[in-house]
Formats: structure tokens, sequence, C-alpha cells
């Protein structure tokens, strides 16, 4: 499974900035990787693992803004079509034949 989480937060004040900041690299310290600006994705070993991450996401919440997690399988994930541009590094780095189970 991978969660991809979509974002818009505020970055008007200086504290707003720092807020944002703090959980972007948040989000990067756990595993999350940038898709596009504001749109992170990260690879889970299965459901539970999905819902452990989501709840640790939630508790690092910004205290303004707009956050979505979106679950996909990796069927799902595989289906995405690539409109314009190429793949990140990560992205084809990653697949599902890397993930290690721990």
């Amino acid at each position: 499974m991978r969660i991809l989480l979509f974002f818009d937060l505020p970055v008007k004040t200086k504290k707003q900035r720092r807020d944002y900041t703090r959980f972007r690299n948040y989000l990067l310290d756990e595993g999350f990787d940038m898709m596009q600006f504001s749109v992170y994705c990260r690879l889970c070993n299965g459901h539970e693992s999905m819902e452990r991450l989501l709840e640790k996401v939630k508790k690092n919440l910004p205290p303004k803004g707009s956050i979505r997690a979106l679950p996909v399988t990796e069927k799902q994930y595989d289906r995405m079509r690539l409109l314009l541009g190429k793949k990140t590094a990560n992205e084809e780095r990653v697949t599902i034949n890397q993930l290690s189970l721990f």
C-alpha cells in the first residue's frame, strides 16, 4: 500500500512558515517522498502499518491548513498516469519489489 498525502498550508506569517517547514521536515523524516509540491507519498507494509503511520501524522499536524491522506494499493498506484513531465528519481528508485518486511 501507499499513502498519498496532499496539503495546503498557509505561509503568510513567520509562524505559519515555521509550521509548514516543521511539517514538511517531519514527513521527510518519516520516509515520505515528495512527488510534487505539497504532494508526498510513502510506501507501507500493509493496512495496519498505514493506519499506524496516519495516527503518527495526525499527532504532528500543524494548527492550520488543509491536509488529506489517500491510501491506495500498489495496483491502483501503478495505474496512475503521468500526463506531463517525468518520474522523479525517488519514483524510479522505489518499487514494491524493494519493500523489506521487518
